[in-house]
């Protein structure tokens, strides 16, 4: 509360309805205790039993010291590190990468940074969509385009490209849809796929090559890693004994030729519509499909074996998985049959959903033309409003063609990632390049400028022979810059326990403004007093720490200059 105190503590209020006691009474022996203490420069009661307080010079210098001392500006680690896998990503093959794949890639690897900057092992994972019906339908489509999966296999599929997949896909789809046949065709292709059968593991293999490396380029683009490039299909091989020991575990039961796992606890049910309207009560989280009546082996399934997978390959403490909201039950059904089949505490598994980007009519992104937005497309059409910005403020006109180009794409990526990630991750948001690509407001850009401001300061400094010095609180706009950067370890540790990105968010844009204010009222070049001019360094120098920290574990880089 800056209004009222540097801090302001409402646990008298609670304190007081567990002790039956008066609020303000409790808050006035708080108060007595903080007065006394020498850190403390002031404690107030307000209102019911408010506390607020403001801290000494002296601890605020203190604290201004240690962060700018300390090689991680003040970002505490866990006390029991974990180990940690970041399940995200998730693009399937035959498909190009697009807007729908944007938020999981870029909220799962900030996830990721974050938790192994807070001291965890963290491997991410890719998790490919690669096994299952989709691929069963395009072995028939591709069968049926290629005149036969008998003579020629290898020399027919050498020239396959994304875009021959991604133009036969959408077609095989709506046939299936419509046509029967084609459809029955493509479930015992399934079967045959994960049976082993030479010439359908062929052209799977051809298509998973194709599309993971358009993919790999794709994530590159967009500054996304993962330490595993694991799909479904790495998991089928556990499958057969999976199924097995869930038939020995008395879990399998038949139900109309398929056979699934209960996961509904006595009494869970909701309420459902049949075809003519009416209504009635059913378990929930619905069963878990394990083998379908073709006999093949379901999306859960394999996300069932992944754990199993998981497991034996890495015993972890903890498994996130960065997917949209919508799955949700989805994800309850797994979990809730792997807690039951005894792979895995039903704990260490956690959902991480979020919504939508939507576009600036309120529904789901799309192209002009009402189609899907491929990611490549996004990404040139940030970089393209990112070189125009540039232009506009007149930056990089004397630089190198490949300097600007590298500038233009990090203030792309800084634009759609932060615009991304200040969000409450399980809300929606319209997404608006014009309003991201702003240098003004909380925006990824400004963030960037914010950052080569300092670096500018710091490299004048230099070539001035200025170092940095002991820190020393006078102004208060010091004290204020002194306060944001203590919030930094707050802020990481909020974003860990919440698996909430904008934590981190808005913490680096509060630090921005807050030396932005500094910079205005407190002179470092030209300041006369040395010993004030090498603190106000050290402050700017901590505040880069920070600044590009925070970015680095939003996925964002800041260039030297711009």
């Amino acid at each position: 509360r800056p209004d009222l105190a540097q801090f302001q503590c409402n646990g008298a209020l609670a304190a007081a309805k567990a002790a039956k006691r008066n609020p303000k009474e409790i808050a006035e022996a708080v108060a007595a205790v903080l007065r006394a203490d020498p850190a403390i420069s002031s404690a107030e009661v307000a209102g019911p039993g408010f506390i607020n307080f403001n801290l000494s010079a002296d601890a605020l210098t203190a604290r201004g010291q240690a962060i700018a001392d300390d090689q991680r500006f003040g970002a505490g680690v866990v006390t029991d590190a974990r180990k940690v896998i970041v399940d995200y990503g998730g693009p399937n093959v035959a498909k190009g990468m697009h807007v729908g794949h944007l938020r999981a890639s870029i909220i799962g690897e900030s996830v990721k940074r974050l938790f192994r900057y807070r001291g965890d092992t963290v491997w991410g994972d890719a998790h490919f969509g690669d096994w299952g019906f989709q691929m069963g339908l395009m072995i028939v489509a591709l069968e049926d385009e290629l005149g036969g999966l008998d003579k020629g296999l290898s020399e027919k599929l050498a020239s396959l490209t994304l875009e021959d997949l991604e133009a036969t896909y959408p077609a095989a789809a709506a046939r299936a849809k419509d046509d029967a046949a084609f459809r029955d065709r493509a479930r015992k292709a399934t079967a045959q796929l994960q049976g082993g059968a030479e010439s359908h593991r062929t052209i799977w293999k051809r298509m998973r090559e194709v599309s993971m490396a358009a993919q790999k380029r794709d994530f590159a683009s967009l500054g996304v890693d993962f330490d595993l490039w694991l799909g479904e299909a790495d998991a089928d091989p556990l499958i057969p004994d999976m199924v097995k020991d869930l038939e020995s575990k008395g879990l399998l039961e038949e139900d109309q030729g398929a056979r699934i796992v209960r996961v509904a606890g006595p009494g869970e049910t909701k309420k459902k519509k049949r075809d003519d309207g009416s209504v009635y009560e059913a378990e929930h989280p619905d069963p878990l499909l394990v083998i379908s009546s073709e006999g093949s082996a379901m999306y859960g399934t394999t996300d069932l074996a992944t754990i199993v997978q998981r497991v034996r390959d890495f015993a972890p403490d903890l498994v996130l998985y960065v997917v949209d909201q919508r799955q949700a039950d989805h994800f309850e059904q797994v979990f809730r049959a792997a807690a039951r089949a005894d792979y895995i505490d039903r704990a260490k598994l956690e959902h991480i959903g979020f919504g939508t980007m939507n576009g600036t009519d309120g529904k789901p992104f799309k192209t002009r033309a009402g189609g899907v937005l491929k990611l490549q497309d996004l990404i040139g059409q940030a970089t393209e409003k990112a070189r125009a910005r540039l232009r506009e403020a007149d930056v990089g006109a004397d630089y190198p063609a490949n300097e600007f180009e590298d500038v233009a794409h990090k203030v792309a990526i800084a634009a759609v990632k932060f615009a991304d990630l200040q969000n409450q991750r399980t809300t929606n948001y319209v997404f608006d390049l014009d309003r991201f690509m702003t240098f003004e407001g909380k925006t990824g850009p400004y963030l960037l400028y914010a950052a080569v401001r300092i670096k500018s300061i710091l490299r004048k400094a230099a070539e001035a022979n200025l170092s940095a010095g002991p820190v020393r609180i006078e102004l208060p706009v010091e004290r204020d810059l002194v306060l944001a950067l203590d919030g930094f370890d707050a802020a990481l540790k909020t974003a860990y326990d919440k698996r909430a990105p904008h934590f981190i968010c808005d913490h680096v844009y509060t630090l921005a403004q807050s030396f932005s204010s500094f910079y205005a009222e407190a002179s470092i070049m030209h300041e006369s007093d040395p010993a004030l001019q090498a603190s106000r360094l050290s402050l700017a120098s901590a505040t880069l720490g920070q600044i590009e920290t925070a970015l680095n574990l939003l996925g964002i880089a800041a260039p030297e200059r711009m």
